[in-house]
């Protein structure tokens, strides 16, 4: 991914609307502002707080040449290489999920060198993100030094440290051309509160030229004004808010629901047993079929989903 000059991020922030002012929209309004060939950052890690509506509605749209960035990636990358709209995946890990193991359907999209999978460590992902939300070309760190996973990345630079005289390794910024990033709740204006771990969220809203936001709720400006600190994203980096319940499903969204377990685990076992038809037969019933997200759900089952809403209940009264 190119690195952004100053003078190119200070123009694209010149020229964004920042006004308050209520950004409302369906998934497919949200999805006509991701341009074919994007950039495309994903917030939320492995299976928390996965934009799955979103990502939903971009294979159903018929993206192309999309490339995307998330701190660890997990079988939304499946469905990205699977689908056809994502050529390339910027990420630190690449996993059905720790309880599943490597994604098969990964190895196959990248060794037979139909799609791209760029490996970061956890640490330079983080430190791209931040750069970009900083508005500075890179940042320095130490980690990767010691790391074999330094031989992959010639985008990287070594330098002695002015102060110091030190190696250091500089990463280079992150910015993507959008942000797809899922929350608990938010306001009509795009003022957006986190429960439960941030991961690379607000950075990655700072970073990025637009963001679109889906919730579990709209919820009224003041009751976000009641609860002014737990804000985390702002309205002035909001394009859209897009009003999506179970919108991270199969994934988890921290204290509204856990990750549909049962449901992963047919979904694992069946495109590891076949990961071309396996996965096709996959987005074919899941995500090609359904006319909209409610059927999405149905399909998913409503005792499956309100197990899963129980449990994650439970963990917010513990």
């Amino acid at each position: 991914m190119e690195v952004k000059p100053y003078a190119q991020l200070r123009a694209n922030l010149a020229a964004r609307d920042r006004s308050l002012r209520e950004k409302v929209m369906t998934l497919e309004e949200a999805a006509a502002l991701v341009n074919d060939g994007d950039q495309v950052g994903i917030g939320g890690s492995t299976l928390s707080r996965t934009p799955m509506a979103m990502i939903w509605q971009l294979v159903r749209a018929r993206k192309k040449g999309l490339s995307v960035s998330r701190s660890i990636v997990s079988s939304e990358g499946d469905l990205l290489f699977a689908s056809g709209i994502c050529d390339q995946i910027v990420t630190s890990w690449f996993s059905q999920g720790i309880v599943w193991g490597v994604s098969k359907v990964m190895r196959h999209y990248v060794e037979s060198k139909q799609t791209r999978y760029e490996e970061w460590s956890h640490l330079a992902m983080g430190m791209r993100f931040r750069a970009g939300a900083m508005g500075v070309p890179f940042l320095p760190m130490r980690s990767m030094l010691g790391s074999d996973v330094l031989k992959l990345r010639p985008e990287t630079k070594t330098i002695r440290c002015p102060f110091t005289d030190e190696e250091v390794l500089l990463v280079p910024a992150l910015n993507p051309d959008v942000a797809i990033i899922h929350v608990q709740r938010c306001d009509a204006y795009g003022n957006a509160q986190m429960d439960g771990l941030q991961f690379m969220d607000i950075d990655l809203a700072m970073a990025a030229n637009r963001v679109i936001l889906t919730t579990e709720r709209i919820v009224s400006n003041d009751q976000i004004r009641r609860a002014p600190d737990q804000t985390k994203i702002p309205f002035f980096t909001v394009d859209a808010v897009v009003e999506v319940p179970y919108g991270c499903a199969p994934h988890e969204c921290t204290n509204v629901y856990e990750p549909l377990f049962d449901h992963m685990d047919g979904y694992t076992a069946q495109v590891n047993g076949d990961p071309i038809a396996g996965m096709q037969e996959y987005l074919d019933r899941y995500v090609r079929e359904p006319k909209s997200w409610n059927e999405y759900l149905s399909l998913l089952g409503l005792g499956d989903l309100l197990d899963a809403s129980r449990r994650g209940r439970s963990m917010l009264n513990d």
